[in-house]
């Protein structure tokens, strides 16, 4: 994506040797040029604004600390800012920027502010949101934009690979359409405040309206800020009637619509992780069994 070209530094002052014999005063001359001219090169780095790089499926609450370490402001500043930000969400959203906090890499400029740098994510997400075909394509799957960005946002931390995608959106869909619960380990970790392969049989009880093992329908708003392949995925989703799907190892997910087989898979995946939970080298959590919902994230 970048074009390389050489770096004023490197440019030779003098392109014909024998020049530079015969004509020695011009060689003096030329260096006291050089001077100035590697000055603006060195001006021109260091007037680069810095910049705050925003990863998919980040949570809003992850982008708050990294919009304040940015800008070097005491932690919480951006959080408290949310009132004064003005920012222009959905109806839906409540105020709540999560789903619209569009990952990329923005420029803090002189004088950004946490506002303003809010301001510029969620208007960029709604330009990618708000376009033709994404709302053609929420209206085919009988779903608004919302409702689109949030099933995005369960794709985008369920899904183990960019391929897998697809199929996990149409899990979610298909379960959407029976009125079973999404059972998805992201939505707990959400409600807790987490990042973890372990969803035990007390995490799958909290009281929660993000709690999708008990809640029927999507959570009320997106659980990260999905990127455009998760987009993407969630306006088309795979073909298929998988209800069931379990991440066994990295790269191997097992998506099926046979109940049995899923708690086999299950089983695999507990014994997987149990195993790796008992190497002495392991640095991962210890592994515990997997409730067998729709997923084992």
């Amino acid at each position: 994506m970048q074009t390389n070209t050489p770096s004023r530094s490197r440019i030779r002052l003098t392109r014909r040797g024998r020049l530079a014999v015969v004509l020695a005063g011009a060689v003096v001359a030329g260096t006291a040029v050089a001077v100035p001219l590697l000055t603006l090169a060195v001006d021109h780095e260091q007037a680069k604004p810095a910049a705050l790089v925003i990863p998919e499926g980040w949570r809003a609450s992850q982008v708050y600390d990294a919009i304040d370490k940015a800008l070097k402001l005491p932690p919480g500043s951006t959080r408290k800012s949310l009132d004064k930000a003005a920012l222009q969400l959905p109806s839906q959203a409540g105020g709540n920027p999560e789903g619209y906090l569009f990952p990329a890499t923005y420029p803090v400029r002189e004088g950004a502010t946490p506002e303003s740098l809010l301001r510029t994510m969620v208007d960029t997400a709604s330009q990618k949101h708000n376009s033709a075909p994404v709302a053609a394509g929420a209206q085919r799957n009988a779903m608004n934009v919302y409702q689109t960005v949030t099933i995005a946002s369960i794709v985008q931390a369920e899904a183990d690979t960019k391929v897998d995608m697809g199929k996990v959106a149409r899990v979610v869909l298909n379960r959407l359409e029976r009125g079973m619960p999404l059972q998805m380990d992201s939505t707990i970790n959400y409600a807790l405040n987490r990042n973890t392969l372990r969803t035990s049989q007390d995490d799958t009880q909290i009281a929660s309206p993000y709690n999708s093992y008990q809640r029927t329908g999507l959570p009320p708003t997106p659980i990260d800020n999905p990127g455009e392949d998760a987009m993407r995925a969630a306006l088309n989703p795979t073909p298929g009637d998988w209800l069931y799907f379990v991440t066994v190892r990295p790269g191997d997910t097992r998506f099926t619509a046979d109940y049995e087989e899923h708690l086999r898979n299950v089983a695999e995946f507990n014994a997987v992780h149990q195993s790796a939970a008992t190497q002495p080298s392991s640095s991962g959590p210890p592994g515990t069994p997997a409730f067998p919902g729709a997923a084992g994230s």
